[in-house]
């Protein structure tokens, strides 16, 4: 059982995210005593899909404009290809996940959100997977597609899809539970 007590993750999403893949991150990283915000482009609820349908809508915690990289331990980003597709060309995405990358700090991304880290030019030289039909971009941005349930890489879990979130939010866990007490 990990204790992630203290711990900030920030969870970007938007209207289109792939349901499981925001909900079942977030109720383990709070199961294990994380603070997880909900962060988006915008105020209110966010529209969640499964697959091609809308489905629930979840509310937002605070927005990109009232938020600041250096105030997170960790960033969580769930898929859905709509989600992912508006959220990869917001600057303050690109900013946010750049300073993860920057700083070191842990990021778990599933399904069609490396597009998010390929677009904040984070993706080259890093090992990943993501969901097949992305996986032409994910090499065309100089990074190595693995097609393997979870991929772990110095900082960095990623998965394909829902299936995958067993093993996705264990890795996750283990990843963000080596964040230092003293970050916390």
């Amino acid at each position: 059982m990990h204790h992630l007590t203290n711990l900030k993750v920030a969870i970007l999403a938007t209207d289109g995210f792939e349901e499981q893949e925001l909900t079942e991150p977030a109720r383990a990283l709070r199961e294990a005593g994380a603070q997880v915000d909900i962060i988006s482009n915008k105020r209110g609820e966010i529209q969640a899909f499964r697959h091609m349908d809308k489905s629930i809508k979840i509310p937002v915690d605070k927005t990109l404009d009232e938020v600041k990289p250096d105030s997170y331990d960790c960033l969580m980003l769930p898929g859905g290809a709509l989600n992912a597709d508006r959220l990869r060309v917001e600057p303050r995405v690109q900013q946010f996940v750049r300073s993860f990358q920057d700083n070191g700090k842990p990021m778990a991304v599933i399904c069609h959100a490396p597009w998010e880290l390929i677009s904040a030019g984070v993706a080259r030289g890093r090992r990943m997977t993501c969901y097949y039909t992305i996986q032409d971009d994910v090499r065309n941005a100089g990074a190595t597609y693995l097609d393997q349930e979870v991929v772990v890489d110095n900082n960095l879990v990623t998965s394909r899809q829902p299936s995958d979130i067993p093993a996705f939010n264990r890795e996750m866990l283990e990843l963000f539970s080596r964040v230092p007490a003293g970050a916390r």
